[in-house]
């Protein structure tokens, strides 16, 4: 069953183009490369100090909005300091000079202009304050419609030439939404501007999940009261059912390559987790417990399955090999814990537990280092972004169940879905 997705305007067309190609924002020419390997932040460390930078308005058309947008996508990081606009001795479109910063305690500056014919053209300029010297320029042009994209580029590589890590401010977020009277999958960016309806939609629709190279999203749909796993290919634009049995079928994460995926399926009674290689029709059964087993999410390293079973009389987060041997129980606070993630790095996973409401908490692999991030409402669904420094996650703390993101720690929570939009179930990116 494959059927091809219906594009509801020109905003999704660029949606899905950036979401697949990602180059379709291309940086033109690089006039100079990083000077030097120098690391300005080294987020490793648990006691870096944030930087001082100062971001100026940049000159011409649309300079205001894309100064803007790297200000909010470097701020919401914690590792930078911005110093108010007000308090700046030399103005945009002025030659740097070190000595206007240092008596404002600024290390980095980064200045811009732009200018606009056909396309969108940007040159944007890093110095170092301190050594009073450019260490970062390059050109960039895009459509007039992608100064989000555009922007969020520019602040990734100010972001890389900083502290020598990818950032995450072109990654984009799937989720669940209202759609007259049905549910539908969306996507948006990092910071919920430009989201967009893909169309895909059902009576119910459960947690999209990505592919490894963010081409993909496998999810689960009851249409015609039958609940099917659907896959849709951004590259195709194409929409198949990959998985339908009788009873409940729920997606869960890719395996390696994309060729084959987790379920829980209730096919056989009691929901069992399930490997499912749709090209020659192949399922593997990976438990077999007499208790409910749910929401199967992959390791990193794909050796590992966190998920979720109530043998042994309650919901609880568990681990096993991905050929489901070594079954070892996370979780033992709490009577209902739910909904794994583990982070890019395999060294936390993040769930979903029952404590005055529903809140969110990370934990070790072997169940060690509990922490608990939020108090306010009932908060579900959490996801890592593709560096492991923030996590989106679905809460009704404001009266209506709305996507959030956060730091890692549980600092700068937010709402980044409208008011008017009743959402759930985000998953960010890989990439």
């Amino acid at each position: 069953m494959k059927k091809k997705c219906k594009v509801k305007n020109a905003e999704l067309k660029i949606t899905l183009k950036v979401t697949v190609f990602f180059l379709l924002l291309t940086v033109c020419s690089l006039l100079s490369a990083f000077a030097e390997a120098k690391v300005y932040i080294d987020i490793t460390s648990p006691a870096f100090t944030r930087l001082p930078i100062a971001i100026q308005d940049f000159t011409g058309p649309s300079g205001d909005e894309i100064s803007g947008i790297i200000r909010a996508d470097l701020d919401f990081t914690g590792l930078f300091s911005s110093v108010d606009k007000a308090a700046h001795l030399e103005r945009p479109g002025q030659p740097f000079k070190p000595g206007n910063w240092t008596p404002l305690g600024v290390e980095t500056v980064v200045k811009g202009s732009t200018t606009e014919g056909k396309e969108l053209v940007v040159t944007v300029s890093l110095y170092d304050v301190l050594d009073g010297k450019e260490i970062l320029r390059k050109e960039y042009r895009a459509g007039k419609a992608l100064v989000r994209p555009l922007s969020h580029t520019i602040a990734n590589d100010i972001y890389h030439a900083l502290t020598g890590e990818m950032g995450v401010f072109r990654s984009r977020i799937a989720f669940v939404a209202d759609d007259k009277g049905e549910k539908a999958i969306y996507l948006m960016d990092w910071d919920g501007n430009r989201a967009a309806n893909t169309g895909m939609k059902g009576n119910v629709v459960l947690s999209p999940h990505w592919s490894k190279d963010g081409t993909k999203l496998l999810y689960s749909s009851e249409r015609n009261r039958q609940w099917g796993i659907y896959l849709l290919d951004f590259t195709s634009m194409t929409e198949k059912r990959v998985f339908s049995s009788r009873g409940t079928n729920m997606a869960g994460d890719f395996l390696g390559d994309g060729q084959e995926f987790l379920i829980s399926s209730s096919k056989g009674g009691t929901p069992d987790l399930f490997i499912v290689n749709p090209s020659n029709n192949s399922t593997v059964k990976l438990t077999s417990s007499y208790g409910i087993d749910v929401s199967p999410s992959v390791s990193p390293d794909t050796q590992h399955i966190a998920f979720v079973s109530d043998r042994g009389g309650s919901p609880q987060v568990y681990t096993m090999r991905k050929d489901g041997t070594d079954v070892r129980r996370i979780t033992f606070e709490g009577s209902y814990n739910t909904s794994p993630a583990w982070s890019p790095k395999g060294d936390r996973i993040v769930f979903s537990g029952r404590r005055v409401g529903n809140q969110i908490f990370v934990v070790n692999p072997d169940g060690s280092g509990l922490v608990q991030l939020t108090s306010q409402g009932n908060n579900e669904d959490p996801s890592f972004s593709p560096d492991g420094r923030y996590i989106v996650f679905s809460s009704d703390r404001e009266g209506i169940k709305a996507v959030y993101i956060m730091r890692a720690n549980g600092e700068a929570q937010r709402r980044i879905t409208p008011k008017s939009m009743k959402a759930s179930g985000p998953r960010w990116s890989p990439n």
